[in-house]
């Protein structure tokens, strides 16, 4: 859904307020999804809405548009409130090219533009008043609606999101892979004259430097943003308010993710001191009553009975229950040389990806792969694998070096198979118990183990990839895009069991929480060569941002002092005075 305009007669959640939810409650059937959820969202604040798969958040975001009308409460929306939501499933119209696709609403205003060039051409046979008339509101139209600056904006968009916009014009639609249309759905969406963006994981098909174009991009728009995402960096370079769905409901905080984190911790240790204060109430009154009910005393204890029974019970904190139960174990120790390559070139047909690459992967080292969507990151990991072959040089694989690969795609889950049998295949020798057991700790339980793979969600898939991982007890660990489908609690439980892994790891991830969080050595793959950076993604961060500064400066001083040159070229003869120049150049800086 593009854009939505609400109803004009909709109740107004106040002057200063876009949207307002007052005790909203949703169910589906006879199961409560979240209840009491209250709220106000005013202009340009952006939201980050954060809690576990499966607590609601593409319903709120539906509740948002006014697709889904709430069990319980209201929701107030300011009068032709209009809101944007990317769908899975997109429809781009009339559009063709991938230009066309980007432009989405904007495509009227482009329209309009060349009826004014249409126009202007005309007038030269036909300037009656009636002709100049129009032209004359059409052209105001344009102005008004920033007509002069938008094939800018669409080009500027297409750009941060990857796309050569020159290219975009004569593209084909059908020509783009499935991340290509994850950006230009994106791209289409930021093109979006709604009053209110909602993004559902907008990072998921983007790589670091365009993750990085759209936190700019956020922080320098107007608009209001709610957005759900797990790029735990992303929401903290995002965000300045939090509503995080746990327990039933969803509390919001006036804070950024990191504030909201330290905050959330503090709230569940008052609610867990509140909780065990209130047991150990409880277990002496429970006491009492039990000494006292047949005794002398005994209308006292009937009356504390009568006042516990009334007592509100709070409920336990929730944390960790729900939570995978990880942990990555090795059958053998390996060898201390895990991988070495010598000059190592990777190749897809005809196109070279990888171009003499020579390093050394070492026991317990933890190096993240980096680089562009495309570059061939995925190619290497399956030649490192002896999956795909190199084109030259050497690759060793060290003594008693054993692997286990989760895949991007996570084609490992074989879909035709029940979880219980997919964990049946690989330990033959277990019983029903150990199974059902394992599965349990990545949240599948009951009759849930007797649904088929291909019947589970995103989430659901990748926590089954895991849990095959688990069972493979390898001493190297090829990790592609491990967080992609996972939620936040997810993730920081795949960084606590990558921690405590007693053996070597390689990373593919755009999460640069985790990448910061874990990696002791980074290689860069960029434009087919790879360099190693002895450090890990926060050292590698500062340096490059350091070296991106220097570079930049480098480039503006050297613009400054060439125009100095180009002026002593018209200017009339003088003798030069380099500390003059200098001083010219730092002005024009």
């Amino acid at each position: 859904m593009e854009s939505r305009r609400q109803d004009a007669r909709s109740r107004s959640p106040g002057a200063d307020k876009q949207i307002a939810f007052a005790g909203v409650g949703v169910d589906f059937g006879a199961t409560k999804l979240f209840s009491d959820v209250t709220f106000t969202i005013a202009p340009g604040e952006r939201w980050g809405i954060v809690g576990r798969n499966g607590t609601g958040k593409t319903t709120l975001f539906r509740l948002l548009t006014g697709d889904l009308e709430p069990t319980r409460g209201s929701i107030a929306r300011a009068p032709r409130l209009r809101v944007s939501l990317l769908e899975q499933h997109r429809d781009y119209g009339a559009a063709t090219t991938v230009w066309e696709a980007a432009a989405g609403e904007l495509a009227e205003l482009l329209a309009l533009e060349q009826s004014l060039v249409e126009q202007a051409a005309n007038l030269a046979h036909d300037s009656s008043p009636r002709a100049l008339a129009q032209y004359g509101e059409d052209l105001e139209r344009f102005e008004r609606e920033g007509g002069y600056a938008v094939t800018a904006r669409i080009d500027a968009v297409l750009h941060g999101l990857e796309f050569d916009p020159a290219q975009a014009r004569v593209t084909p639609l059908s020509a783009l892979s499935g991340g290509e249309l994850g950006r230009l759905g994106l791209a289409r969406q930021m093109m979006s004259t709604a009053d209110v963006l909602l993004l559902d994981e907008p990072t998921n098909h983007l790589d670091l430097e365009t993750t990085r174009w759209l936190e700019q991009y956020l922080a320098a728009s107007e608009r209001t943003v709610l957005l759900v995402s797990h790029d735990r960096a992303f929401l903290s370079a995002t965000v300045d308010h939090v509503l995080h769905l746990e327990g039933g409901t969803a509390t919001p905080y006036s804070a950024g993710y990191t504030d909201f984190v330290a905050q959330r911790a503090e709230r569940r240790l008052a609610q867990q001191r509140a909780f065990e204060q209130q047991q150990r109430t409880i277990a002496h009154e429970q006491d009492y009553i039990a000494r006292n009910i047949a005794g002398q005393n005994s209308k006292q204890a009937k009356g504390r009975r009568r006042r516990l029974e009334r007592l509100p019970r709070l409920s336990p904190v929730i944390g960790a229950e729900g939570t995978m139960a990880l942990r990555f174990e090795v059958a053998d120790r390996g060898g201390d040389q895990v991988v070495t390559a010598k000059n190592v070139s990777v190749a897809i047909g005809a196109r070279t990806l990888v171009e003499r690459f020579s390093g050394t992967l070492k026991r317990t080292d933890v190096v993240g792969l980096i680089g562009r969507n495309g570059a061939g990151k995925s190619t290497l990991l399956r030649a490192l694998l002896g999956e795909h072959p190199i084109q030259s040089g050497e690759l060793r694989v060290g003594t008693s070096i054993s692997s286990g690969y989760y895949r991007q795609d996570m084609s490992q889950v074989p879909l035709d198979r029940t979880l219980y049998e997919v964990i049946e295949d690989l330990r033959p020798k277990w019983e029903r118990g150990p199974i059902q057991g394992h599965l349990g700790r990545f949240g599948f339980s009951g009759q849930e183990v007797l649904r088929r793979a291909d019947s589970l969600s995103g989430g659901e898939r990748a926590r089954l990839a895991l849990a095959i991982l688990m069972l493979s007890r390898a001493n190297l660990l090829i990790l592609d895009e491990p967080t992609n489908h996972l939620d936040v609690e997810s993730i920081e439980a795949l960084e606590d069991a990558i921690e405590e892994y007693d053996g070597t790891v390689i990373l593919v991830s755009h999460d640069r929480a985790l990448l910061r969080a874990l990696t002791t050595r980074i290689w860069i793959l960029h434009e087919r060569h790879m360099t190693e950076f002895a450090g890990g993604f926060a050292e590698w961060e500062e340096v490059s941002t350091e070296r991106g500064h220097a570079a930049a400066v480098r480039a503006a001083e050297e613009q400054a002092l060439r125009r100095v040159h180009e002026h002593q070229r018209v200017a009339p003869p003088s003798k030069s005075d380099p500390r003059k120049e200098l001083r010219v150049a730092q002005r024009e800086l």
